[in-house]
């Protein structure tokens, strides 16, 4: 990926379906994925593997990961909590496991019920297990550091846990680890400098992605600064669906459609065509009749005369 490119990895299917009451029909969520991967999005979280009476929104998950495994060139990313999660995924056939690492342990024993520790174990377990496939059939295993801005339950936290932890992961056998900003706290100062520390004490290689939140709209903002700062994959939410259930008040995912404006009007390129993505939008709003979208570029439409950034090319399939 070039220094114009930033992948967007769109998390609505997840994170977003799983932070509302309403339960998409499985048919809908394959039309949806279906549209939003025509649109040229090359990663979508799909799902995550939690037990069907924590998260009944999601209990569709496997047969998901089968479908959007056969939508040619992209990556099927699900979270799993643990290493049954991660058993689950690897028989579905998923391309990418998140396990969540919240920095706030408070938060941590609420999302899973788990300390630090157990998580690190988890992921030892994982890792484990993936190490027995042959290599050209292992997942990627990334470490989502979450609240790692702030917590709605503990308040700040300390960037050196954040350190601490990303490590902690890594030497687990994470092969990367992501920020994120769960609970909607940070800002753009903070971002970049965080980023920056990790890469500094981890690697530039630890850390590609970020995970923000628009709850303070400070979204957009953070994602400049984040994107400045050289970081070459962020994750969206088409209309903005989604947040933490397990974090009060932590409700507004960067809004997708939002994101691919703002960063091909700044030239840079996201391989993503916004009229389909529109076209995928109208599929999330008839499948989800009742559920507010959020976005101004849904609203205004595009600028007249916009012109994409340049781009090596871009999906037309």
């Amino acid at each position: 990926m070039s220094g114009k490119e930033i992948e967007i990895s769109e998390v609505g299917p997840r994170d977003g379906l799983q932070s509302i009451d309403a339960i998409m029909a499985t048919a809908d969520k394959k039309r949806w994925i279906a549209a939003l991967a025509h649109a040229g999005l090359r990663e979508i979280e799909v799902g995550s593997f939690v037990p069907a009476k924590v998260l009944p929104q999601l209990a569709d998950t496997a047969e998901i990961v089968r479908y959007a495994r056969a939508l040619p060139g992209l990556t099927v990313a699900v979270l799993v909590p643990n290493l049954r999660g991660a058993q689950d995924a690897v028989a579905a056939g998923a391309h990418k496991l998140t396990i969540p690492l919240s920095v706030s342990e408070t938060h941590s024993l609420k999302n899973l019920r788990r300390t630090h520790q157990q998580v690190l174990a988890e992921v030892r377990e994982i890792r484990a297990l993936l190490d027995q496939l042959p290599k050209d059939q292992r997942p990627s295993l990334e470490g989502s550091l979450s609240t790692c801005f702030g917590c709605t339950l503990e308040g700040p936290v300390a960037e050196d846990a954040v350190l601490r932890l990303g490590e902690g992961l890594l030497e687990a056998g994470c092969d990367e680890i992501g920020l994120s900003d769960t609970t909607g706290y940070g800002n753009p100062v903070q971002v970049r400098r965080l980023i920056h520390r990790v890469w500094s004490h981890l690697g530039r290689e630890s850390l590609h992605g970020i995970h923000l939140h628009n709850t303070r709209g400070q979204g957009l903002a953070n994602v400049l600064a984040a994107v400045e700062a050289g970081i070459t994959t962020v994750d969206a939410s088409m209309g903005g669906l989604g947040g933490c259930p397990f974090a009060p008040g932590a409700s507004g995912n960067i809004v997708t459609e939002d994101l691919v404006f703002l960063l091909e009007a700044m030239g840079y390129s996201t391989g993503i065509d916004m009229e389909r993505l529109m076209l995928a939008r109208e599929v999330l709003a008839a499948s989800l009749p009742d559920e507010p979208l959020f976005g101004f570029l849904p609203d205004a439409g595009l600028p007249k005369g916009f012109q994409y950034a340049e781009r090596e090319s871009l999906v037309v399939a």
